[in-house]
């Protein structure tokens, strides 16, 4: 029987794993190596590692961070952050990376998603995208940490990712990010009705409750969280969590 994967989400500002609330004002939580060897204990289904700096500062990954993460991982990671070419993908690769997540550079130009998918097959490549609300109620796609709004509609961006090979579309509300109220469920329910490969919804988890809303009732095909797994109770104090048996 198919069941939605759940995935914490680990954002990496430099060595340091942090956390934002509407991809503003990052809160340093801890150790990512330290965060990733718990996760693994907790037998998670899968990790997202996404360096938040990386392409806004228009840098390489820090494959010597990753390849450390890799190694505490016993389950498949996916990373993010400052990739736009093939030579990267295939060095994260080498890393001991199961899936690269490619955002900005995607808006740009759909190839490195093409050229990915070719060499390492689309199950390899995920298109993340950043969304924020407009003030009329539609959607718009933000790019290099939310820093930079794109002229790109949801739509036909969602259709061109997929084309190009995308196996998977990453799902980012902006404006839900770290508030830990929900999902934005007509996002999801958007995007998903856009697509036949699976959508990860993240950005606004704060129960399991929501979790299940967003497999349930919008048509994730999995479920990504951040802020819900690195911190505990209504003071946000900073606790590493997965509650044992989560499953959707």
């Amino acid at each position: 029987m198919y069941r939605a994967r759940v995935i914490p989400c680990l954002l990496v500002r430099g060595h340091g794993l942090v956390k934002t609330r509407k991809f503003k004002d990052p809160i340093y939580v801890g150790d990512p190596v330290n965060a990733v060897r718990i996760f693994s204990e907790k037998e998670v289904d899968e990790l997202v590692v996404l360096d938040i700096d990386a392409s806004r500062e228009g840098r390489e990954p820090n494959y010597e961070l990753i390849a450390e993460i890799s190694g505490e991982c016993f389950m498949p990671v996916a990373y993010g952050g400052g990739i736009s070419t093939l030579d990267q993908v295939r060095r994260l690769i080498r890393s001991g990376v199961e899936k690269v997540v490619i955002n900005t550079a995607a808006t740009r130009s759909t190839q490195i998603l093409s050229e990915a998918a070719m060499v390492f097959g689309s199950q390899a490549v995920v298109a993340a995208i950043d969304v924020k609300k407009t003030l009329l109620g539609g959607y718009k796609v933000v790019a290099s940490s939310a820093t930079e709004e794109t002229k790109l509609k949801l739509d036909e961006h969602v259709h061109a990712v997929v084309k190009a090979g995308a196996g998977e579309v990453f799902l980012n509300s902006v404006d839900r990010d770290g508030t830990m109220a929900g999902y934005d469920l007509d996002l999801i329910r958007t995007v998903a009705r856009l697509t036949s490969v699976p959508v990860v919804a993240c950005g606004g988890a704060g129960t399991v409750a929501h979790l299940e809303q967003a497999v349930r009732e919008a048509g994730a095909s999995a479920v990504s969280a951040g802020s819900m797994f690195v911190f505990h109770g209504k003071h946000r104090a900073v606790l590493i969590n997965y509650p044992s048996g989560l499953r959707l």
